[in-house]
């Protein structure tokens, strides 16, 4: 039967190329002012993420969960990795300091913000996690341990979660926050929580992960 997969991909190819795609013709409709207007947030993109297509965010955090997860589960039975490579120059340790403030900074604006400009919950979770990871690079491994086990970090971020779903569940079966003022920054009605949700969620997780191949691997 694999000779039939010639003839269909060409059959596919010429479909690509020759039919036209269908176009909805709604000119009265534009659609960005209506997610707009539904969602009570100026950013389009956030509104889409966490509200218009939830459902499917709900389960981008359940996979990036469960990679977390599967890296632990990958290494738990290999030899810790007797050498961590790091920066020792004072020039770099700077740098990758300076870098990690400024990436941090820009993860809360990018959190709390995130749904009145260009932003949101998982760009703020990767500036976060760029943050430790130039802190991982410039700091002792045993140090960074200590910290993530004395705040608890394992266990905030499986909180995040838990409040993530509950909260999208609410969503979804209707029930909703006051949306507020349009631009405002207490807007938006439950957008900006899930947001910064997925920020604490990402950036813990990405925490997690970089302890993981530092233990195991000895590099970022």
């Amino acid at each position: 039967m694999k000779w039939l997969y010639i003839p269909a991909g060409i059959v596919l190819l010429i479909k690509f190329l020759i039919l036209p795609n269908p176009i909805v013709d709604t000119p009265d409709l534009a659609i960005v002012e209506t997610v707009v207007r539904e969602s009570g947030v100026p950013n389009a993109v956030s509104a889409i993420i966490f509200r218009n297509r939830l459902y499917d965010t709900v389960f981008e955090v359940i996979v990036f969960t469960i990679a977390i997860m599967g890296a632990h589960f990958l290494l738990a039975n290999e030899r810790p990795f007797c050498t961590i490579y790091q920066f020792t120059d004072q020039p770099s340790i700077v740098l990758a300091r300076l870098g990690a403030t400024i990436a941090a900074i820009v993860g809360i604006e990018l959190a709390i913000r995130g749904h009145l400009s260009p932003g949101g919950g998982f760009a703020a979770g990767v500036a976060g996690g760029t943050a430790i990871g130039l802190v991982a690079i410039t700091s002792a491994s045993e140090w960074m341990e200590s910290i993530y086990q004395r705040w608890h970090a394992a266990t905030w971020e499986k909180i995040s979660v838990l409040v993530f779903i509950v909260l999208a569940a609410l969503t979804l079966i209707g029930l909703e926050l006051p949306h507020g003022e349009l631009g405002a920054l207490l807007s938006g009605g439950i957008v900006p929580i899930l947001n910064i949700l997925v920020a604490i969620k990402v950036t813990l997780g990405s925490w997690a992960v970089i302890l993981v191949f530092i233990r195991y691997r000895g590099l970022l």
